[in-house]
């Protein structure tokens, strides 16, 4: 685990780590011009499919965050479904869904692609994000985002751990 966004005296849940090579070769992509992922630790007892755990991450977030969330990717030009159902998470589709790897997907309206990556480990979660930009167009929309982008995911899963911690 390499970077802490924690509070001082607060125990690390949520580390940013270089993506695994593992999990880069699982996106679909054609290119990757932005990565970031992060990575919790579970307790071994933790019996949720990764796709569970994207529900809890995402759909079970507060309602102002999914919100605020649902705004940035249709500000950024993803192509969002319904909010929850067979297929979605949060209005992403699902591309490839396994009990340990959940892939999402959404496609561009703007020329910037997403996906979001849930890889249940053996004592860990793993939550990275692919991003490719296919125009300059992209790269203006996506330019004030990425700043921002690495704080949004590490709050989001914060957010779930300490949910299901309660």
């Amino acid at each position: 685990m390499v970077d802490s966004t924690s509070h001082p005296g607060t125990p690390e849940r949520v580390c940013h780590v270089p993506v695994p090579p593992d999990a880069h070769a699982l996106s679909t992509l054609a290119r990757i011009d932005y990565e970031n992922a992060l990575v919790t630790d579970l307790d071994p007892a933790q019996d949720r499919t990764a796709e569970q755990w994207a529900r809890t991450v995402l759909e079970e977030a507060p309602s102002d965050m999914r919100q605020a969330l649902t705004k940035g990717w249709t500000a950024l030009g993803l192509q969002l479904g319904p909010a929850q159902g067979e297929g979605f998470v949060l209005g992403w589709p699902v591309r490839h869904s396994t009990p340990d790897v959940l892939l999402l997907s959404a496609d561009p309206t703007l020329g910037l692609h997403g996906q979001l990556l849930f890889q249940r480990r053996s004592h860990t979660l793993l939550l990275a994000a692919f991003i490719q930009l296919d125009s300059e167009r992209a790269r203006a929309l996506w330019a004030p985002a990425e700043g921002r982008h690495p704080h949004v995911m590490h709050q989001v899963l914060e957010q779930a751990i300490s949910r299901t911690a309660a």
